[in-house]
């Protein structure tokens, strides 16, 4: 099935894509492979799920968070590459900030791998790494950046 075809029927739309916030590029493509730029929980400009899961944002948040952040990646591979020219979602990384005994962040990270894999169908399997991490930009709670294959012709 079409990823926009399987938005549409999770009842998700793509948000506006964010500009970087330094001197770089938001997806950078080497040969077949392209990199997605750290993507934040921002919808359409706005910043959201700022704190320290186990603190101001419960497990739960924390998942839509990151199934935001997915939606980011997403938003950046379709305006960027085109849905039609991947061949597959290699890795990710996911980044976290929280409280000091909170330790739930697999599930927490669940929020993209299964948002990829919903919208990506086959093409969503993937590999990833989970860091916690003492702060992150804006106070966000998570952040996630990853690779897809693609083809270049």
């Amino acid at each position: 099935m079409d990823p926009k075809e399987n938005l549409k029927n999770l009842g998700l739309e793509l948000p506006t894509i964010s500009t970087p916030g330094g001197n770089y590029v938001s997806v950078n493509i080497r040969d077949n492979i392209a990199y997605i730029a750290i993507q934040f929980p921002i919808l359409n400009e706005k910043f959201l799920y700022l704190g320290r899961l186990g603190n101001e944002i419960s497990t739960e948040q924390g998942y839509k968070a990151m199934e935001l952040c997915a939606l980011n990646v997403l938003a950046q591979v379709e305006s960027k590459i085109g849905f039609n020219k991947i061949i597959g979602l290699n890795h990710f990384d996911a980044y976290f900030q929280s409280a000091e005994n909170w330790d739930e962040s697999p599930n927490v990270v669940n929020g993209a791998s299964n948002l990829f894999v919903k919208v990506l169908n086959e093409k969503g399997q993937h590999s990833r790494a989970i860091f916690g991490v003492h702060k992150l930009p804006r106070n966000f709670c998570v952040g996630l950046t990853a690779t897809f294959t693609i083809k270049t012709e």
